[in-house]
């Protein structure tokens, strides 16, 4: 099921350019998969448990500029493929109606040790 996080590019986002600089649309990204965490319940078990998830490995590809004020949407789908959490991210610029950056960002459960935990079969559940 994929879920959508819409936002608005910020002034201090920008670079020289007059455009969001590179490294934000990775935030953008992050930020949907906080709320991800958060609505599905699984952040507050994971803080509960010690246990969180951790970046390992992000693949983007930039398509087009996002400018000040415009409104975007991050669309996620997320897959297992053990031991990975795999999140699928696009962004679009709702403005424009264009797709302006799409990711692969591989994620790992860990505990309090830094040692990598199986995922709950809860999460596995609303993935598939």
């Amino acid at each position: 099921m994929p879920y959508k996080y819409i936002t608005e590019v910020r002034g201090y986002e920008l670079d020289s350019f007059g455009h969001v600089n590179n490294a934000v649309y990775l935030n953008y990204n992050e930020q949907a998969r906080w709320n991800i965490l958060k609505e599905s319940g699984f952040l507050e078990a994971f803080l509960k448990s010690g246990m969180f998830l951790v970046v390992v490995e992000t693949n983007i590809r930039y398509m087009r500029e996002l400018k000040m004020f415009d409104s975007i949407e991050v669309i996620t789908s997320l897959k297992h493929e053990a031991p990975y959490l795999i999140f699928y991210q696009e962004i679009f610029n709702k403005t424009t109606n264009v797709k302006a950056s799409k990711a692969k960002t591989k994620t790992l459960l860990i505990n309090s040790e830094r040692v990598t935990q199986d995922l709950p079969p809860e999460l596995i559940s609303i993935i598939k």
